[in-house]
């Protein structure tokens, strides 16, 4: 069973469903089904519209393999463009929209227990490091940077998803990962940020698209339309990403 975190904004609840109106002008409610790395942005975004919305989050691939068994849903965002590329070929998505980009840092506990200075130091055989699953964005791109800088990597764990590898390092079960900039600024002061070098050369772009079997295809359109417009810039910038506006 995949795990997934679902949250009704607006409703003041953490729920499977979104809380809904019975007054006759009630907005309409939309389902977005968000990479982990968005859930960041969910309250924000929620008040960015009218519409009711309700956020799905997890792994993109596991998103994808979601719609593809079925799952409602009106607008879904990728980690990276492969993912979209794969819901849009399967005929699960349309009309894609690069919305922001992201990239990636090392994080290790408050007070860096393990005194790891650089990401060298992560080839260390006593140093405990949590990274993606290649199969995500954050995976992929965590196996792009290993290359670039030339490391051998041993990880105890490979997680499905950016959130729960920060998790690991927050709990102090890994001693570093690699997560996106955006997840470990949402962390705080929980852990500390070494930069990795030539990340800024490997970007994941956040790409938006509209469900195909959405029930509201103009709502969600504007929805994806409004993500990547400058009224959402100041947003994304807010928790970290790059807008594409």
């Amino acid at each position: 069973m995949l795990a997934l975190s679902v949250a009704a904004c607006g409703s003041g609840e953490t729920t499977g469903t979104s809380a809904s109106s019975e007054a006759p002008d009630a907005a309409t409610e939309l389902t977005v089904l968000g990479a982990a790395s968005t859930r960041v942005l969910n309250e924000d975004l929620d008040g960015l519209t009218e519409e009711s919305l309700t956020f799905v989050n997890a792994g993109s691939s596991a998103l994808v393999q979601q719609l593809a068994d079925g799952a409602p849903g009106d607008v879904f965002i990728s980690a990276d463009q492969k993912h979209m590329d794969d819901a849009v070929e399967a005929g699960l998505v349309r009309d894609p929209q690069v919305v922001a980009t992201n990239s990636m840092v090392l994080v290790v506990p408050k007070g860096n227990p393990a005194g790891i200075e650089s990401i060298h130091d992560l080839e260390n055989e006593d140093v405990k490091l949590v990274l993606c699953d290649s199969q995500v964005p954050c995976g992929a791109v965590s196996k792009q940077l290993s290359q670039a800088n030339s490391l051998d990597l041993t990880p105890v764990s490979l997680e499905h998803n950016v959130a729960d590898t920060l998790g690991k390092v927050v709990t102090g079960e890994a001693d570093a990962a690699f997560v996106y900039r955006t997840d470990a600024a949402a962390a705080g002061d929980e852990v500390e940020v070494i930069d990795i070098p030539h990340a800024e050369e490997f970007p994941n772009s956040l790409v938006a698209g509209v469900v195909i079997t959405t029930e509201h295809p103009d709502d969600a359109a504007a929805l994806v339309e409004l993500l990547g417009s400058d009224k959402a810039a100041s947003l994304w910038e807010k928790h970290g990403f790059t807008p594409a506006a």
